[in-house]
């Protein structure tokens, strides 16, 4: 199968060639770098001071709240210190806020305040319309295409539950 440049895209086994390989590894290396620059942007939106390691965080928690520090981890891939460091942070700039566990006395669980909603709210409504512009020529199935494609390599490989 040819894609285009006139370069095999499959071995004879029909597997990715490693040139194919290649270039996906490079598109996802800049969709990530420009994910970065987002990611720091959007958390000086939020707070000036919000270092923008801080921001997935933030974002989880504005996704699954209440959140146990113990899911926080999982869903970060990151470790329970560093967790802890960056809860502490976003909740001495009144993003968050630490509550007993409900379901565990011994545990805490993390939620926005009304401050951080706020805050979060305001760049959703600066980005979902950026977003809004940017697909506006794709078909809605190219996009859905897309979100179940993303979400099969994250499962495939091994960074999402």
């Amino acid at each position: 199968m040819s894609n285009g440049s006139g370069v095999n895209a499959e071995s004879a086994t029909g597997l990715p060639t490693d040139r194919l390989i290649a270039e996906l590894e490079e598109e996802l290396t800049d969709f990530w770098r420009r994910g970065r620059i987002r990611a720091r942007d959007r958390s000086h939106q939020i707070d000036p001071d919000l270092d923008p390691s801080c921001y997935p965080l933030l974002m989880s928690v504005a996704r699954y709240a209440p959140v146990a520090m113990s899911q926080l981890v999982g869903a970060l891939g990151v470790d329970k210190s560093t967790v802890t460091r960056q809860v502490d942070a976003v909740e001495r700039l009144g993003l968050v806020v630490r509550r007993p566990d409900p379901g565990d006395a011994r545990a805490r669980v993390i939620e926005l305040t009304d401050q951080g909603r706020s805050r979060i709210d305001a760049v959703y409504a600066t980005e979902i319309p950026r977003w809004r512009s940017q697909l506006a020529q794709w078909d809605p199935a190219d996009i859905r295409t897309l979100i179940d494609l993303l979400h099969r390599l994250g499962v495939g490989l091994g960074h999402r539950e």
